[in-house]
């Protein structure tokens, strides 16, 4: 079988990664307080460079996970802003307010393969007997990963590739417009998860008109029209630019029904499904409203804060926040204690501080170390207003108070208050 060559290839870089427990949110309070102080939730979001993060997940996690998404760079050699203003026109991005969102950029192809290749192979380790790898590329540097997963997994072990087409705008005018991406699916044995049934879609009303017209039609093979169809391995969903209820402003977001379809075909409730490069969290939203439990992580600050936004707006279970030891959130305590009041079983914050304020959480019995989050308010993305005030359960004495926010320059910041 070929091989994929370049000079510093090492599908197993010697990195050692360590991961710290900064918080367990309790979506709106579900779940909160906890019975038992020391369990963790099954569902956990991780800020880090993913290389450290598998590699410090390995000892409990090896062989274990059931699904893996993976939405890497795609060696496009661009930098993508992400929106960060409020109620903007979406139809006029020139007064879009803008930072740094997802850099793709390389020195050549053997510096992007230098990262993706290790990555690769720490996902076939984490990935359990039965498990599947969606790799989702474009036509930059689809054609190596094929390659690559082609000697990690074995060339027999391709299940798919799949071709998601889309519409939109296109500045190339010497070619056709290059409107789809290329979704590589490896097994990691021959036995593993896919559930036709759960991803069938109707027949076009052409083929129903044909079948009832006809006796001779489909060549003697008639097909259970009611049931619907398992779909080919080209899927049209609409980019998110055209989804106005799914758009979170982070750049390369994928639309939550091309996740379902993955999620449902290849895993079962209860399944772990894993998503390195979580980007806007949209496999993590989509696995815990389908019953699935997620590990989820992002390098960047910004993309872990959004997964955190979103999950706490959507989600019915608790997840857990955590760094790895190189990552670190940004945290400025603030002293003033007249920026938080309290009243009844609820906090108040400052109005000075919700103009540029985009999320904001509340442990009400902080024991010092680890945040629990007992209430969240996030700023809606189309809206230019947060929510002020928050309920939360009180005690009558004893309780120490820690507020979080998180405002539009990336900061994090806390402020305390002694009942």
């Amino acid at each position: 079988m070929p091989t994929l060559t370049w000079a510093k290839k090492n599908p197993s870089q010697p990195i050692q990664g360590s991961l710290e427990l900064d918080s367990i949110i309790y979506p709106r309070g579900r779940g909160y307080p906890p019975q038992d102080l020391k369990q963790r939730p099954g569902n956990h979001l991780i800020l880090g460079d993913n290389l450290a993060v598998m590699s410090a997940l390995l000892p409990d996690y090896e062989g274990k996970i059931d699904l893996i998404y993976a939405d890497p760079p795609f060696f496009t050699n661009r930098r993508y802003p992400a929106r960060i203003g409020q109620g903007e026109d979406s139809r006029k991005p020139e007064q879009w307010q803008l930072t740094e969102g997802y850099p793709d950029a390389w020195d050549g192809i053997e510096s992007y393969l230098d990262m993706l290749y290790p990555r690769l192979y720490l996902m076939y380790q984490l990935l359990s007997p039965t498990g599947t790898l969606y790799l989702h590329l474009d036509w930059h540097a689809d054609a190596y990963a094929r390659l690559l997963l082609d000697e990690i997994f074995g060339a027999d072990q391709l299940l798919n590739e799949i071709i998601w087409v889309y519409h939109g705008p296109s500045p190339i005018r010497k070619a056709f417009n290059r409107k789809h991406d290329t979704i590589l699916v490896y097994t990691k044995g021959k036995h593993y998860t896919f559930n036709a049934d759960a991803v069938r879609t109707p027949y076009d009303e052409t083929t129903v008109k044909t079948f009832a017209s006809s006796t001779k039609a489909g060549f003697g093979k008639v097909p259970n029209l009611a049931r619907g169809k398992v779909p080919e391995d080209w899927w049209y969903f609409p980019v998110v630019a055209r989804l106005h209820s799914e758009r979170t402003g982070y750049p390369t977001q994928k639309p939550e029904a091309l996740l379902a379809r993955v999620i449902l075909a290849s895993s079962n409730p209860g399944d772990l499904v894993a998503d390195f490069f979580c980007g806007a969290g949209t496999t993590s939203v989509v696995a815990e409203r389908l019953g699935r439990r997620f590990i989820v992580s992002d390098k960047a600050w910004r993309a872990v804060h959004m997964a955190r936004s979103r999950l706490a707006g959507l989600s019915k279970v608790p997840f857990s926040l955590q760094v790895e030891s190189q990552s670190r959130f940004e945290k400025i305590p603030l002293q003033d204690p007249a920026l938080i009041s309290l009243s009844r079983n609820a906090v108040h914050l400052h109005p000075s501080l919700l103009s540029d304020l985009l999320y904001w959480e509340v442990d009400p019995a902080w024991d010092g170390k680890l945040f629990r989050s007992a209430a969240q308010a996030c700023r809606p993305r189309q809206k230019t207003s947060i929510a002020g005030q928050l309920t939360i359960p009180l005690s009558e004495s004893g309780y120490r108070i820690n507020v979080r926010l998180v405002n539009i320059s990336s900061q994090q910041l806390s402020l305390y208050k002694e009942l």
